[in-house]
């Protein structure tokens, strides 16, 4: 068995090289649709990438190519149906991406890709929004599908549902995923839309974090008013909304909320510090996004705290007047979005309940208070003692020379859980996007490096994944 991987992998490595140009070139016109699933001005882009994903799906040599209407963005789907005997993988992956905004700090235009080397990526990295969340990681399944057809090694049967909503919180993707539970049966769920530290010290995804996504809005008097007529004499919702929030806070960093941390699930000194060891020094943490100092809870790490531990975050705030020159106003209202990430055994719509009971319990007389909830998802955490698992290792020692280590990752995804749910089926995250690919910001971009690999590892897994199932 050990000499047919090898022949294998002496394969793939050759058939990617031939095919490396080309691959790069499919990925560039993907890139090229701003499927922006936030913005309506963009519907028509939006259904433009799923069309492509479907001539994708049949191009690789799926069956069964269909594009499913929802009451939001399409989900498309397809097969690869080996054998009834074989195992059955289905790959999720998302074709829409987040809205390219700041445009002005892009060096170049977020939907005209190029391709750049950095310091991390000395290979060069294309340069676009969604090249790494998701198209980029989503598409090396496709082609890691159509590299094992071409050299007639098919393993497993493959089922892809690609959706354009994960952007905007997969808001009917339950629906489908209910509506078609025994079409989409099967032994694992694949997911790449997580990342490794590096091409040198690889990672295999084994927790998410979970979300809850809130919006409160605080209203103080009928219309704006002239700060000099009334200033000191009502609530100014901007400076009420400032200190809540700075209330949500104690002087350690930990949340306020009563009852948030009461669901926590607390791990092991012993996972912790195999975490910590093979997680990425604070020094490079720091020159990366160009900070002097890290803050966070007391008592954890950088990596702990952003990986095995909850948070509340202010996502963006506004209110009053914010053009140019002066206007002195004291604002009728003031927003702000916030979300919190949650970790194992913590419920994303309990917390939300908890936060806005506490929000509006420590409110001042003379506002108001809305609070809405947004959405939000579970955390989840995968076994590393399945054959999925260990299939994944495998095949990353291959491609990157050395065992991947099991890492917790700070995003969430929320469809995780939710897959579990509906279809009792477990998740294998297999990302290869690094932290600074700078995705939902300017200047995303991924690794051709990265991509290529990311293929290869795929198209072994399937087959460590076969060779596994059957030996179980």
């Amino acid at each position: 068995m050990f000499c047919t991987f090898m022949m294998l992998e002496k394969i793939m490595k050759k058939e990617l090289q031939n095919q490396k140009e080309i691959l790069i070139e499919e990925l560039i016109e993907f890139l090229k649709i701003p499927s922006i699933s936030a913005d309506p001005n963009y519907k028509k882009d939006v259904k433009k990438a799923a069309e492509w994903i479907k001539n994708g799906l049949i191009e690789i040599g799926c069956s069964s190519v269909q594009i499913y209407e929802t009451e939001g963005h399409p989900v498309v789907y397809g097969e690869i149906i080996v054998s009834e005997k074989a195992p059955t993988v289905l790959v999720y992956g998302h074709y829409d991406v987040q809205p390219p905004d700041p445009i002005e700090l892009w060096e170049s235009p977020p939907f005209q890709p190029v391709i750049k080397k950095t310091d991390l990526h000395p290979k060069g990295a294309i340069f676009a929004r969604g090249a790494c969340d998701d198209k980029g990681q989503m598409l090396m399944h496709l082609k890691a599908a159509e590299l094992l057809n071409k050299n007639n090694t098919p393993k497993n049967n493959i089922k892809f549902v690609i959706e354009g909503e994960e952007e905007v919180g997969s808001d009917h993707l339950e629906k489908f995923i209910t509506d078609h539970k025994r079409m989409l049966q099967s032994d694992i769920i694949l997911i790449s839309d997580t990342g490794i530290n590096s091409i040198e010290n690889p990672a295999i995804t084994t927790g998410l974090r979970g979300l809850s996504y809130m919006e409160v809005s605080v209203t103080g008097p009928n219309r704006d008013l002239h700060s000099g007529l009334y200033g000191g004499t009502v609530a100014n919702p901007i400076n009420i909304l400032c200190d809540m929030i700075a209330s949500l806070h104690d002087e350690n960093k930990r949340v306020k909320i009563p009852g948030f941390y009461d669901q926590v699930l607390e791990i092991s000194e012993l996972e912790r510090s195999k975490m910590n060891k093979n997680g990425t020094d604070e020094n490079d943490f720091k020159a990366s996004i160009g900070i002097q100092a890290v803050m966070g809870e007391k008592g954890f790490t950088t990596l702990d705290r952003r990986s095995i531990r909850p948070t509340l975050d202010v996502n963006g705030i506004w209110g009053g007047y914010s053009g140019e020159g002066a206007k002195t106003v004291i604002p009728s209202q003031a927003h702000a979005k916030i979300s919190m990430r949650l970790v194992p055994n913590q419920d994303w719509q309990n917390i939300s309940q908890l936060f806005e009971q506490h929000f509006k319990a420590i409110a001042p007389k003379g506002v108001k208070i809305e609070v809405t909830t947004h959405h939000g998802g579970n955390p989840y955490v995968t076994p590393t003692n399945s054959i999925a698992y260990n299939a994944a290792e495998k095949a990353y020692r291959d491609v990157f020379g050395v065992v991947p280590h099991a890492k917790r990752d700070g995003g969430s995804i929320p469809i995780v859980p939710m897959f579990e749910k509906v279809l009792g089926t477990k998740t294998l995250l297999m990302g290869f996007g690094l932290d600074s690919d700078a995705i939902h910001s300017p200047n995303e971009h991924y690794g051709i490096d990265n991509y290529l690999k990311g293929i290869e590892t795929i198209a072994l897994f399937h087959s460590y994944f076969k060779d596994l199932f059957h030996d179980q």
